[in-house]
């Protein structure tokens, strides 16, 4: 548990801490976000205020200073300590436990907050082209890269649609156009391991997901290799088992430890018979859904990624496809 007596948390407006949590974010680093929601009778706080705690132990706002803001800071600086992802409704009462008189109380939601996950998708073959944005779509900050000018097109990557969970108004208020997910692509017309592509990467690539699929299997092999040792969380290939079986050879032969060899999700994807290059983005998307959703706990073991979520089906076909 971090020592959070010494913070004193720099004065801010609401908007400038949301825009300071936003941007935290956006480099690939853990907020917890406290606000008010409620005051009930004499209390400092002002339902709006905002306080956010940084994976580094800084802070910024306030949501009334004293003994309430130092007993949310605890309880934000556990659920860093915790990686705890679920949002908390916590009430203070301002009596005798927390040194005060006031004699009212306040309701502050704690609220972890995690950066989205980045997928790197290497090769823009037909598959590439449909799971870039498809990604996009669901959350991940995706970057897309391809050595190839006539792969590296931004005219190949599907039409725009609506990020998941974003609703359009139903009052027939005016918005602002939903960003093409084209646009949410980062495309780059690149090898894999050129600085243009990881410098759009976080730091921490344990974090980050690499998915291979390019036109040529030494490439992919290549690819793969590089993904392991750079440290990516999750390394995941398109391709047959024997492609698999040889790849795994292959890595072996060239003194790659077993453990990480362990770790390649090949054939990559939840078995759902999927032949389009559509239906086998869908798979290898639901794949990282799961692995998302699980990275908080303990990561997949080597155990766990041996099981039937490989598609068979989809393997051969995601193979040509590829390309």
């Amino acid at each position: 548990m971090p020592d959070l007596s010494q913070v004193i948390p720099r004065t801010a407006l609401p908007h400038d801490v949301l825009r300071a949590a936003l941007g935290a974010l956006e480099a690939g680093r853990r907020v917890v976000l406290a606000s008010v929601v409620a005051r009930h009778g004499s209390a400092p706080s002002t339902p709006g205020q905002k306080l956010c705690l940084f994976e580094d132990l800084t802070a910024i706002g306030t949501i009334g200073g004293g003994a309430i803001e130092r007993a949310a800071l605890g309880i934000m600086g556990r659920a860093l300590d915790e990686l705890a992802t679920t949002p908390k409704l916590e009430t203070f009462r301002l009596g005798p436990s927390l040194g005060m008189c006031c004699g009212g109380s306040v309701e502050v939601l704690i609220e972890p907050m995690l950066p989205a996950v980045h997928v790197l998708v290497i090769g823009a073959g037909h598959v590439g082209a449909f799971a870039a944005p498809l990604l996009a779509s669901l959350g991940f900050r995706v970057t897309l890269c391809d050595a190839r000018a006539a792969a590296a097109d931004p005219a190949r990557v599907p039409p725009s649609a609506p990020l998941a969970g974003v609703s359009p108004p139903h009052d027939g208020a005016q918005q602002g156009p939903m960003p093409a997910l084209a646009e949410q692509v980062r495309l780059v017309l690149a090898d894999h391991d050129d600085p243009e592509v990881t410098a759009g990467l976080p730091r921490d690539l344990g974090e980050a997901a690499a998915l291979v699929m390019t036109h040529d299997h030494g490439l992919d092999q290549e690819a793969i290799a590089w993904a392991l040792a750079r440290g990516f969380g999750y390394v995941g290939g398109v391709g047959s088992r024997a492609k698999a079986a040889r790849t795994r050879a292959r890595l072996e032969a060239k003194g790659v430890p077993e453990s990480d060899v362990a770790r390649v999700r090949m054939p990559v994807g939840i078995d759902i018979g999927a032949r389009s290059p559509a239906e086998i983005s869908v798979a290898l998307a639901a794949e990282l859904i799961a692995w998302r959703s699980g990275r908080q706990r303990a990561r997949w073991s080597s155990a766990s990624s041996t099981s039937s979520a490989s598609p068979a089906v989809a393997a051969s076909a995601g193979e040509e496809q590829a390309r």
